[in-house]
């Protein structure tokens, strides 16, 4: 059995970069799970299905496969065999992430691949709810979450980096909607699991984060 670290969190907290720092640090696997929601959202929208159409979500959930490999050291995904990573960080694949993995179906589809990643190895895996429902008996559980503002500044600036035309207020709208969302949802919610550490991260350096959380685990 592996030695599992559970961080979940909001959206934009920081989650994946202090995952794979945290995994680095120690010798651990990282597994990012909303690449893999956000790859099944690659596979909804390419066959121009719409966040609203249940049923035809679904239905699609039956012909796809989503795998993880590791080539030089950073996790790759990839949909019925083609590499989608580099899709997988835009606005309109993360908005249909969100909304597309409230449905049981979908995070059912992803669960025992999460899981048999858990089983074999020593993991850090980051998500919504990776505490509560995916990995409940974690070794460790933590929930990282940061301030809608911090969380949009942070957004904003890295986008603005990129040269990508945004707006700042737009950037906050979405993220408070997609924690209203998220908080929200029938199925696995997103909330604190009640063993977990909280940080909070809105005044700490990413350097602060992974050692904190790095000095939780063994």
């Amino acid at each position: 059995m592996g030695y599992n670290v559970a961080i979940d969190g909001p959206a934009g907290a920081g989650k994946s970069t202090v995952a794979k720092l945290v995994a680095k640090e120690k010798g651990y696997v990282y597994v990012d799970t909303g690449a893999l929601y956000r790859a099944l959202a690659v596979y909804f929208l390419d066959r121009g299905i719409k966040a609203g159409e249940t049923e035809k979500i679904i239905g699609a959930c039956e012909n796809v496969e989503v795998s993880i490999r590791y080539e030089d050291g950073a996790q790759q995904v990839y949909l019925n065999g083609r590499n989608v990573t580099p899709r997988l960080r835009t606005e309109e694949v993360g908005n249909m992430a969100s909304k597309s993995s409230s449905i049981p179906e979908v995070r059912a589809k992803l669960l025992e691949l999460q899981r048999n990643l858990a089983r074999e190895q020593d993991v850090v895996m980051d998500g919504r709810d990776i505490g509560t429902c995916v990995l409940p008996e974690a070794d460790v559980k933590v929930y990282l979450t940061a301030s809608v503002e911090t969380r949009a500044k942070r957004r904003f600036d890295e986008l603005s980096e990129k040269g990508v035309s945004c707006s700042f207020d737009e950037i906050a709208k979405d993220i408070a909607e997609r924690d209203q969302r998220d908080m929200t949802r029938e199925t696995a919610p997103l909330k604190q699991a009640e063993d977990a550490h909280l940080v909070d991260s809105s005044d700490m350096t990413i350097d602060e984060v992974v050692s904190a959380i790095a000095g939780l685990c063994r």
